[in-house]
């Protein structure tokens, strides 16, 4: 791995829990009077990030592929994001990983490659709690004859039951999609054991990780997932997304770039990818080793990454019930998901509605206060429309991450005290 740029080694302190001072000193966009409780639409941006874009930029920005030495650099840098992102999906081949513009447009395009090899009549099973980013590029295949059938949740749950799957199963189902945790309800749903399920009966799955991804580190081998997907954007990176599929499935579907190009993961990237954007991604292993060295974790690579997302559950959960305790007590108003922060079940994104109040009058009363909540159906707009609350202008949803601090949570809490 090429050295952080950095000098990180100043911090030995030994933390029995995650150290926010630490932490918040790699995110200069919290240096202003803002809270930032939006993260499940978009995070700040880590320093290391940064700052490797602007390396690249500035060192190695020349076209990849050519025989002199500042295209080779600049070729193995991308090649080392690769590798990275690869331990940091803990995938198995640096050729599973593919990075481009958004998990919209990998979806898409991992959809129009999969319905070349399928047959009308074929059937794929969406949810009714994913982001349109892993509904509208299946349900589109309708028109090529695919038949779509809708996973619901439950109405006194607002779980996915895998019961209620297996009878959707048919020797015709080519594709389970979900997502590893709703963007709005904020579950995390049992994605191994519908892997189990539908590889038992030669199906495939596709999971949408943008709302888990920035809580816990994906582990496409656990999961025992075919392709999996998720946005750095919000996962304090820049702009840019990942892909993991399965070797074998991608090296056996059709690609959407030049009819000369069939490698894997090129194929999947017409234009190429965004160099610096790739190369910034070193810079979020450089984060979470400069985490793992200050907190004196010993492991290296993905098993210390692991235990520094170990911390940030923990810290996420204790901030995340903070809250969840204070709009429990309040009259009127509705959690909509579980109504705790245990880790093992749904992450601190708590999305909520008040009778008799309009969720975007109340995001408005926030506003001035310099706290960046968010209303809307966040375009999970089945999963809205099928809880009845259009009409309401969706849900009030506050996402936390690791570095937001009880302080600010308290700061939230008694804005809304008032207005609630």
């Amino acid at each position: 791995m090429t050295k952080s740029l950095i000098p990180f080694s100043r911090y030995s302190i030994r933390m029995a829990k995650l150290d926010l001072d630490f932490v918040r000193e790699f995110f200069p966009g919290l240096n202003r009077d803002y809270i930032f409780m939006d993260n499940a639409g978009g995070s700040q941006i880590a320093l290391p990030v940064v700052e490797r874009m602007n390396d690249y930029l500035f060192q190695a920005n020349v076209q990849h592929g050519a025989s002199y030495e500042v295209s080779q650099e600049a070729t193995e840098r991308v090649a080392e994001a690769t590798s990275l992102m690869r331990q940091y999906v803990n995938a198995q081949h640096d050729d599973e990983i593919v990075l481009g513009p958004s998990t919209s447009m990998l979806i898409r395009i991992l959809a129009m490659g999969l319905v070349d090899q399928w047959e009308e009549g074929d059937e794929v099973i969406i949810t009714n709690t994913d982001h349109e980013a892993n509904v509208s590029p299946w349900t589109d295949l309708a028109e090529k004859g695919i038949v779509i059938k809708i996973w619901k949740f439950r109405p006194d749950t607002l779980d996915l039951h895998i019961e209620d799957l297996a009878p959707m199963l048919t020797e015709r189902t080519r594709i389970v999609a979900m997502t590893h945790s709703s963007n709005i309800l904020g579950t995390i749903n049992p994605v191994r054991e519908v892997a189990d399920m539908v590889h038992s009966k030669g199906i495939q799955i596709c999971v949408d990780g943008v709302a888990y991804a920035p809580h816990r580190l994906p582990d496409v081998q656990t999961l025992d997932v075919d392709y999996y997907i998720f946005s750095f954007y919000k996962v304090f990176g820049p702009h840019y997304a990942l892909m993991y599929g399965r070797k074998e499935l991608l090296e056996r579907m059709k690609g959407m770039n030049h009819y000369f190009i069939q490698s894997t993961p090129y194929k999947f990237q017409p234009g190429n990818v965004n160099y610096e954007m790739a190369y910034s991604l070193v810079g979020l292993c450089d984060y979470l080793d400069a985490l793992a060295g200050h907190h004196e974790i010993e492991e290296e690579g993905r098993k210390g990454w692991q235990k520094v997302f170990d911390l940030f559950t923990d810290h996420e959960a204790m901030i995340g019930q903070q809250l969840i305790h204070f709009l429990k007590k309040k009259e009127g108003v509705k959690i909509i998901g579980l109504d705790h922060a245990q880790p093992e079940t749904r992450v601190p994104t708590i999305a909520f509605s008040v009778e008799g109040k309009d969720s975007e009058k109340i995001v408005q009363q926030v506003d001035p206060h310099n706290i960046g909540i968010r209303f809307g159906d966040f375009y999970a707009k089945k999963l809205v429309q099928d809880l009845g609350i259009t009409s309401q202008k969706g849900v009030v949803r506050v996402s936390l991450v690791h570095y937001n601090t009880e302080e600010e949570v308290d700061a939230l809490i008694q804005v809304l005290d008032e207005i609630l």
